[in-house]
This record gives structure tokens, sequence and C-alpha cells, in this order.
């Protein structure tokens, strides 16, 4: 579990892919600023919203602190994992304990959608960006309501159709990727967890009427 809350910004520093299948095994290089010595191997990792487990890491002869993770081939066709390659800066966030302070929102690392970013204005020192989100989880996204995207926790400004907007402090621009994002760009979502449960509970429903 996390609350969304960037906590470092991490560089991709190798991707290996096994041949065989469409994807194959996928394995992710990350260097980080977060002492590994600290994080255990199984332990999980948010990176972009995608929740994934540490199985290796370590320090480089320049002593900049790494770790490793495996993709399946349904994080990397339901995310944006798929494109990402040497270089990559990602939004980190490490596991939720029982004595941090829930400063976002409750985020499984669950990834629901792409979205794709269409516009971003500057407005009165603040960032708006306006995204796109798939049929299947724009219903979920309401004004006001929460929304991650790309690890970030963030309030729904307005919300219509499969579009909806938020607006980005500064302090957001330079501590996580999304200032960097320029329109075309995807994003990871992942909507409020009780939209995620409604869903399902109409959708269960649905089948008795």
């Amino acid at each position: 579990m996390f609350t969304g809350i960037i906590t470092d910004i991490g560089t991709v520093k190798a991707v290996t892919r096994d041949s065989s299948g469409e994807w194959g095994d996928t394995r992710m290089d990350v260097e980080c600023s977060y002492d590994t010595a600290t994080i255990d191997i199984g332990a999980s990792i948010s990176h972009a919203g995608a929740c994934m487990t540490v199985i290796e890491k370590g320090l480089s002869e320049s002593g900049q602190n790494w770790y490793a993770f495996e993709v399946s081939d349904e994080s990397l066709n339901k995310t944006t994992m798929a494109k990402w390659a040497v270089g990559q800066k990602i939004n980190l966030e490490r596991a939720l304990t029982g004595a941090d302070e829930l400063g976002g929102h409750l985020v499984t690392g669950h990834v629901d959608g792409v979205g794709t970013l269409m516009a971003r204005t500057e407005i009165a020192g603040s960032l708006k960006l306006d995204f796109t989100a798939p049929d299947h989880i724009a219903f979920g996204i309401a004004p006001k309501g929460s929304i991650t995207v790309d690890g970030v926790s963030l309030t729904v400004n307005e919300a219509s159709g499969l579009t909806f907007s938020v607006n980005i402090i500064p302090h957001t621009a330079q501590a996580t990727t999304l200032g960097g994002l320029q329109p075309g760009d995807q994003v990871n979502l992942e909507m409020d967890l009780i939209a995620r449960y409604v869903a399902r509970y109409l959708g269960h429903m649905k089948g008795k009427s």
C-alpha cells in the first residue's frame, strides 16, 4: 500500500528482456537515492504508480545505490513500462509502514489504465494538466475525488466524459516527473479505491437483475 507521495525520482539503468515469448522475462535495474541497505529483498516499491518487488540490490563502483525488479507481461501490457528504456526517469515511493503519515490517499500500486496528456497550461504559478482516460476507468474519476497519475496522488479538478484535469503546484512539478510531461505523453492511472469497489459492486448487481 502507498500514499501517492513521491519520495525519490529514480533512473532506469538497465532493461534486460528474454527473447522468448511476446515479451519474455523482463528485468529492470533502477538507480535511486534510497539507502538500499534499508530495502529488503522482496520489498514493494511503486514505480510511476506500478508496484514492483525488489529481487536484487547493490551499490555501484561509483557509490550509486541501485536495485532490480522483474516485470510480468501483464504489467507491460497494462502500463507504460513496455516503453521504458535506459535513462527513463520514474517516480518512486516505498511501501507504507504503520508509522508513516498518510499525506495523499490510499494507493494500491495496481494500475487501472494508461492515460494521455492532452494539454498543459500554466495558470497563476500552478500547472494545469488535461488528460484523457480509458473508457473503462473514466466513470470512476470524479471532480474533487482522488486520482493517481504516474504514482502521484492528485485531486481531480474537472471531469467530463473521458477527460479530466488536475492542477499541480511548483513543488510537485519539481519533485516528480509530472512537471516534464508534454502533450502526447502517456501516464499510468489508478482510480480511487472506493470507485473500484463501487464498480465491482454495481457490475455484480447488474448481473443479478
